[in-house]
């Protein structure tokens, strides 16, 4: 025992050493080996070695696991994928896998025929076969399969499979001999047939039956109706491939059908001649077989006896029982039948009812007789016949004759009964509803009054039994008159109304008895409109003030109130301007008119008439403002005064005009001239246009010195080549103006000047002349200025100007 526990040691630590070193492969595992088992070190690295291997192995088998594809599913259908019924067909399933390491796979494979899953199976070889030994019709259909590897999956093509013929079915019968209406079991079955069918029965060749089976046969039951040899056959079809049709036909069945006149019920009644009302008559009901039957005793389609054997059945018969007693056997389904005619003679007749008069009113008297006739003298007389008042279904009286007075408390459902030897007859019934006086009538109107204009009135009895006759009267004599038979009043149309007060001339009466007077209403009460007459629109002031306001004042001679105004500006509507006033007179006021706003105004009348009536235009005009009139005042004045001064100042240039912008040409003439004429001095002045200058026009004189002074005593002529005379040729170191002289010395006291336009005088056209006497040393002496500031300007000018000394 201690010898092998210290074997055991050993063992066991090279284990443990082994372990510590595969989870600790240091050191001091080793020195750990080394402590426990020095003797031992060769066979603990051993152990430690085949882990080693063994661990390493396995790891590398779990990284080698997940290295798995599909690469094709395939599917084969043998011998083909068209085949007779009854061929064994096999198909099978082939994966083809590809894999990093060989091992055993799992393969899952799922067959489906038409998307539903047929079989499955799980194997670890790489195909799978499913087989039918004897395919059918229903075997036909897409079939697909599919594998699962792991996480794999793959799907095969889709593959049909056809299989044609169906078998022919067995028909079977549990009896082939049955009574009339008798029910006949068969049963039509295809053995070998698969999946859900349907069965189509059949009676010479005429379907009778359809039923439906997951199972290859069905069970049915045939009733027979008729009385001859049947011939029955089945077929069936395939629910799943509808497409075969109908299989063949079964194997035929004659089924004989027997008559079953033995359940042919025979009818007696008793006594069966001259039966009176009251009389009590045995009807007989029998059978030669009853076995599994029922006898009934009818009448007009109501049962009056139900039997399972023969029966009597007894009663007191009346005219009214006489009719066709129908006695009927019904075994299955089927039913034989015997009737009998049963003829009642009355007794006596129905009794009548009747009111006197025919019509009553409430707080009239009224009779009501109730009389039958004799039929059968020989079994009862007049007298025997005794009678019941009625009312509501409750007697109120055994005569035949009844008065009273008619009131609400007499109306009601009224009929009287007849009896005499156990016989009863009512008479039919009798409504007893008293009419009602009619009371006064109303008068109203249904549409608005208007003047002019047609509008309707009712006229209405609050009580009155219909038929109600109403006449409208107007002052007092008929103008309309309505039968009302179900409407509760009557509608009058009247044409028109010429004032408000003839309104009051309607009334209307109502009557539904002749025996009583008619009654009248009231006169006609109602709101009279009056129509608005044309609008006048009178503005205050037909020209008003820019800035102020204008009043418009819109008027109607007539027309109910309230009535509407609404103003136009040229067609156009102002501004809440729709007023509702109850006056003839409406007021609109136009805020701080502007100069925009004159023109045509206009104003609409209307009232609840719903006419609208429209005034003449008036023209407003607005002036200005009293501010912008002294604007413009001021502005005119202004204006005038610009041009004042404007032309004041242009006339000083056309007298005094600037040295530096025009030059005269001066040409005095000698104290004596040549042809005799007195002295004079003649000044023209050329007006040239000098807007090219100065964008204005204006006056340029020039002054000339003639300096080339014939010698003869010839008449002086102007030289166009004369040489001005320039504003610096005066004597610039003169601060004194020198006046200009002659010798002798000439004192001018009156000049008259005159402006030539061009083309005037082509002799004065662009110079000015001034003759004077020659003066002597002119080229030494300065020339002096000529002052003209003395010289004025008449209206029209003199011939010519003299120069006195």
């Amino acid at each position: 025992m201690h010898v092998k526990q210290r074997k055991a040691v050993p063992s066991e630590m090279c284990h443990h050493s082994a372990l510590l070193f595969i989870l600790h492969p240091s050191p001091s595992c080793a020195l750990h080996i080394h402590e426990h088992s020095p003797g031992k070190m060769s066979v603990c690295l051993l152990w430690i070695g085949l882990l080693h291997i063994s661990l390493s192995a396995l790891w590398q088998a779990a990284n080698i696991q997940a290295a798995v594809t599909i690469d094709e599913v395939k599917l084969t259908v043998l011998p083909a994928d068209n085949v007779k019924s009854g061929t064994k067909v096999t198909l099978r399933c082939e994966a083809s896998v590809s894999q990093s390491h060989r091992q055993p796979l799992t393969h899952s494979f799922s067959l489906t025929q038409d998307d539903q899953v047929i079989y499955s199976k799980n194997t670890s070889d790489s195909w799978m076969e499913r087989s039918f030994s004897n395919a059918r019709v229903s075997n036909s259909g897409g079939y697909q399969c599919s594998v699962h590897i792991n996480d794999k999956h793959k799907k095969s093509n889709t593959l049909p499979l056809n299989v044609t013929g169906l078998q022919i079915p067995m028909l079977k019968v549990k009896s082939d001999i049955v009574f009339e209406g008798g029910d006949v079991i068969a049963t039509c079955s295809a053995p070998e047939e698969m999946g859900s069918l349907v069965f189509f029965f059949y009676e010479n060749d005429r379907e009778v039956r359809k039923a439906s089976s997951t199972i290859n046969s069905v069970t049915t039951t045939l009733t027979m109706q008729k009385l001859k040899d049947i011939y029955l056959h089945c077929d069936y079809m395939v629910l799943m491939q509808p497409t075969e049709g109908h299989s063949n036909k079964s194997n035929m069945v004659n089924v004989t059908v027997q008559d079953l006149d033995v359940i042919t019920p025979q009818i007696s009644i008793s006594p069966n001649v001259n039966v009176v009302e009251g009389d009590r008559v045995q009807i007989t009901c029998n059978v030669q077989l009853y076995s599994d039957l029922r006898l009934y005793l009818t009448r007009d389609k109501t049962i009056l006896r139900v039997s399972h054997t023969n029966f009597t059945h007894s009663l007191v018969v009346r005219s009214e029982d006489s009719r066709d007693y129908v006695c009927k056997a019904e075994k299955g389904s089927v039913q034989k039948k015997t009737s009998y005619q049963l003829n009642v003679t009355e007794l006596f007749s129905k009794p009548i009812m009747r009111m006197i008069p025919d019509q009553v009113f409430e707080g009239e008297r009224f009779t009501l007789t109730c009389s039958s006739d004799v039929i059968s003298p020989a079994k009862i007389r007049k007298a025997d016949i005794k009678y019941v008042l009625l009312k509501d279904g409750q007697s109120i009286a055994e005569i035949a004759t009844y008065d009273d007075t008619a009131s609400l408390a007499t109306n009601g459902n009224y009929c009287c009964m007849a009896m005499a030897k156990e016989v009863n007859k009512t008479s039919l019934p009798f409504i007893l509803k008293a009419k009602v006086p009619v009371s006064v009538p109303v008068l109203r109107v249904v549409d608005k009054v208007i003047v002019g204009k047609p509008f309707r009135v009712s006229c209405e009895a609050e009580n009155g039994t219909f038929p109600i006759t109403y006449t409208l009267l107007k002052t007092s004599v008929p103008v309309d008159q309505k039968v009302v038979e179900a409407a509760d009043r009557a509608i009058f149309n009247i044409t028109s109304i010429s004032f408000p007060k003839d309104i009051d001339n309607f009334r209307c009466q109502a009557s539904n008895n002749v025996r009583l007077l008619r009654k009248t209403s009231k006169p006609l009460r109602a709101t009279v409109i009056v129509p608005v007459s044309r609008p006048e629109l009178k503005p205050e002031e037909v020209t008003v003030t820019e800035g102020t306001d204008l009043i418009l004042i819109c008027s109607v001679h007539q027309g109910s109130d309230p009535i509407t105004f609404t103003w136009y500006y040229n067609t156009v509507k102002l501004p809440s301007s729709t007023q509702e006033v109850r006056s003839l007179e409406g007021r609109y006021v136009v805020k701080a008119i502007e100069r925009g706003q004159r023109g045509d105004y206009y104003c609409e009348a209307s009232n609840n008439a719903n006419e609208t009536k429209k005034s003449f235009p008036a023209r407003i005009g607005v002036s200005l403002a009293l501010w912008k009139k002294v604007l413009i005042g001021v502005f005119c004045i202004l204006l005038l005064v610009a041009s004042v001064i404007v032309l004041t100042v242009f006339s000083k240039k056309l007298s005094n005009p600037h040295k530096k912008e025009q030059a005269t040409e001066l040409s005095v003439k000698p104290p004596r001239p040549k042809s005799g004429d007195p002295m004079r001095i003649s000044l023209t002045l050329d007006i040239e246009d000098n807007t090219a200058l100065n964008g204005t026009p204006c006056v340029m004189g020039r002054n000339v010195w003639s300096e080339n002074v014939s010698a003869s005593d010839s008449e002086d002529h102007t030289d166009e080549n004369s040489e001005l005379l320039h504003p610096q040729e005066v004597d610039p170191s003169g601060d004194v103006p020198v006046k200009i002289t002659t010798e002798p010395e000439y004192s001018v006291q009156d000049t008259d000047v005159q402006v030539s336009t061009p083309g005037v005088s082509e002799q004065a056209e662009g110079q000015v002349t001034l003759e004077y006497a020659q003066l002597n040393n002119s080229e030494q002496e300065p020339r002096k200025s000529f002052d003209t500031s003395h010289i004025t300007y008449s209206a029209s000018p003199p011939p010519e100007a003299d120069f006195q000394s």
